[in-house]
């Protein structure tokens, strides 16, 4: 299954020009008035990766299948959604489903695209939608604790625990805050994770900018105006100028980077900070059928990651041939990587690291 990152914000934020764009697509009905969105739209994006191709290159490779990400456009969040305003109680029933959230944030003034409040501040746009999501939260973990609490009057232990843990969940969301950084032992989180709170997800902050601004962008600034603490991301992009980049063949938009000031869209940053945030690494398998990239959690063992590709792998997992990208290109494969001595027998123990590939060994 793949990842899903869902995209949210206000009304007229920029959301389904920015998924049209993510797509290549016009699945998004982008419309200038509340509402357009009504039913998620869903686009798997391959998240780019120069490596690869470059393998596929040397190991002539028949296909090349990038790692994918699935964003989620749903309809525009507004004050009040927790309680069920505008299409909000439909809205956070998607997002729920989500790995991961990007929020997008009106910072270009535009009197011919109406602002659903009446004039753009990004800072209280970020404040309503994450409000609304904590608000969410905080009524299903009332539910939740108030059920925990008829049931640990039984005095069984695990009831007293998911009890105690909704308690503390409960009060963190009553102080405004998010689920996530709640401190919980290890069963504790168990509670936590079973809830699939809103506000327990990644977050990563879109900035849609006016046309001349995405080469000037100051992120720090930004950052300070939307109170983001150092280890939380922003990526600027001008929503607009995505949706025609992805019209263009690959030729032509390099050209109109170049001419923008641009080394890459503001897409392909995105995408990638969205990987990065949910703490994605990618190795992969090359060989002259395909060469692959498999995205998995950082620190995973090699039967793991083994069993991204089939649950048979993982179970029957013996040991891994693995070779750096690096030593794969500058050895042009897999046959002078070996007489060269640079690829490693790696056993279950293994931590798979970024760029890593890897023929596994199994029994059926």
């Amino acid at each position: 299954m793949s990842l899903q990152i869902g995209i949210v914000g206000l009304p007229n934020a920029g959301k389904s020009t920015l998924f049209n764009a993510l797509t290549e697509s016009t699945q998004a009905e982008a419309q200038n008035f509340p509402f357009c969105t009504i039913d998620p739209n869903v686009g798997r994006v391959a998240v780019p990766d120069m490596r690869l191709e470059k393998l596929a290159d040397i190991a002539g490779s028949l296909k090349v299948i990038p790692e994918s990400i699935e964003f989620v456009d749903i309809a525009g969040l507004v004050k009040g959604a927790s309680k069920g305003e505008g299409l909000g109680n439909k809205f956070l029933a998607n997002i729920r489903e989500t790995d991961a959230v990007c929020i997008v944030l009106r910072f270009f003034a535009d009197s011919d695209i109406h602002h659903v409040l009446g004039s753009h501040d990004p800072l209280r746009d970020k404040e309503i939608l994450e409000t609304e999501l904590i608000l969410k939260d905080l009524d299903t973990t009332e539910k939740a604790l108030e059920k925990a609490e008829r049931d640990s009057k039984s005095g069984n232990k695990e009831k007293i625990l998911e009890r105690d843990a909704l308690k503390k969940i409960y009060d963190r969301l009553s102080e405004g805050k998010k689920a996530k950084g709640v401190e919980l032992d290890e069963k504790e989180q168990e509670v936590l994770y079973k809830l699939h709170l809103l506000t327990d997800k990644k977050y990563l902050y879109i900035a849609n900018v006016a046309d001349d601004e995405v080469s000037t962008f100051d992120y720090e600034q930004a950052k300070k105006t939307l109170d983001l603490s150092e280890d939380e991301e922003i990526v600027a992009i001008s929503a607009r100028i995505e949706s025609e980049i992805a019209l263009l063949d690959r030729s032509e938009k390099a050209e109109f980077l170049e001419s923008m000031g641009l080394e890459e869209s503001g897409l392909s940053r995105l995408i990638c900070k969205a990987f990065e945030a949910l703490d994605l690494i990618s190795y992969f398998t090359v060989g002259e059928k395909e060469a692959r990239a498999w995205a998995i959690n950082r620190d995973t063992l090699a039967p793991q990651a083994a069993g991204k590709i089939h649950t048979d792998f993982e179970k029957g997992f013996i040991r891994a041939d693995m070779v750096k990208t690096a030593d794969f290109i500058e050895h042009g494969g897999w046959s002078k990587a070996r007489e060269k001595g640079v690829v490693h027998s790696v056993g279950k123990d293994y931590v798979v690291q970024d760029g890593d590939i890897l023929l596994f060994k199994f029994n059926v």
